[in-house]
C-alpha cells in the first residue's frame, strides 16, 4: 500500500517546490493562528505554480463554514482539515458545497483516556481521511511534540477498520521510519520536523523525511 505524505504550513513557493519535487502527495497551508499561517491571497500566489498533482490542503481552526468556501475559492485549493473538533453538519455543508473531489481531513488530538469517544466523533462518511495529532496547552497542531505511539497502535490504529489515518505530531526525517512502523498509518504529516525556523523549510530535511517514509512504507 502506498503512502500518502504531506509537508504542511509552507509559507513560500520555494518551501512548496521543495516538498513537490521531493516527491509528497500533498502540500498545507495554515489560515489559523500560527508564526506559519498564511492569508488566502498568499496562498493564491503559490498554488497556480505547483505541479498540478500535488494536494493543496488548506488548514482551518475553528472556521466557519463562509470563511472556509471563500479561502478554498480565492486560494484555489484541493482539499480542507479541520483541525478542530467542527460539527458533523460543517462537514457535509462543505461535502455538498465543494463537491466529491474536494479532499475533507479531521482532526484527532490523541489522548489514550478519551480516544474512543473522540474517534466516534470523527467518524464521517464525508470525511476522506483522519489526522492523528498531538497538542499543547497553546497549539493544536505543529508542536513538535510526539504521542505516544503503541497507545495510539492499541487504541485506535489497529481499530480503524477501513479509516484513511494519517500520523502527525513530533514527527521527523529521524522518527518517521519508527512511527510508521508501529503504527501503520494511511499517511504522515509533518510541519515543524522538517522546518529551519517556524514558516521555514529545510529542504534537506524535507527530502530526508520523504525518502524515509517511502522505505519504511515499502517494508510495512
Amino acid at each position: 500500500m502506498s503512502l500518502w505524505i504531506k509537508i504542511c504550513a509552507n509559507t513560500s513557493l520555494d518551501d512548496a517546490m521543495i516538498a513537490a519535487e521531493a516527491g509528497a502527495d500533498a502540500v498545507g497551508f495554515v489560515f489559523a493562528p500560527s508564526p506559519r499561517r498564511v492569508t488566502a491571497e498568499q496562498a493564491a500566489v503559490i498554488v497556480p505554480r505547483l505541479p498540478a498533482e500535488i494536494e493543496k490542503i488548506g488548514v482551518f481552526v475553528d472556521a466557519t463554514f463562509d470563511q472556509i468556501v471563500a479561502t478554498a475559492a480565492a486560494a484555489g485549493l484541493s482539499g480542507v482539515q479541520l483541525h478542530w473538533d467542527a460539527p458533523a453538519e460543517l462537514t457535509s455543508a462543505l461535502r455538498a458545497r465543494l463537491g466529491p473531489k474536494l479532499r475533507i481531513l479531521r482532526v484527532i488530538h490523541f489522548d489514550a483516556a478519551m480516544v474512543e469517544s473522540r474517534a466516534a466523533r470523527a467518524f464521517d462518511p464525508n470525511v476522506d481521511a483522519i489526522l492523528v495529532d498531538s497538542r499543547t496547552a497553546s497549539a493544536v497542531g505543529g508542536t513538535g511534540k510526539s504521542y505516544d505511539w503503541a497507545a495510539a497502535r492499541q487504541l485506535l490504529f489497529e481499530r480503524a477498520e477501513g479509516l484513511k489515518l494519517v500520523s502527525a505530531g513530533g514527527l521527523t526525517p529521524e522518527k518517521v521510519a519508527e512511527a510508521i512502523a508501529t503504527l501503520r498509518p494511511w499517511g504522515v504529516d509533518v510541519v515543524s520536523g522538517v522546518e529551519a525556523a517556524p514558516g521555514r523549510k529545510d529542504a534537506a530535511k524535507v527530502k530526508a523525511f520523504i525518502g524515509n517514509a517511502r522505505a519504511a512504507a515499502l517494508k510495512r
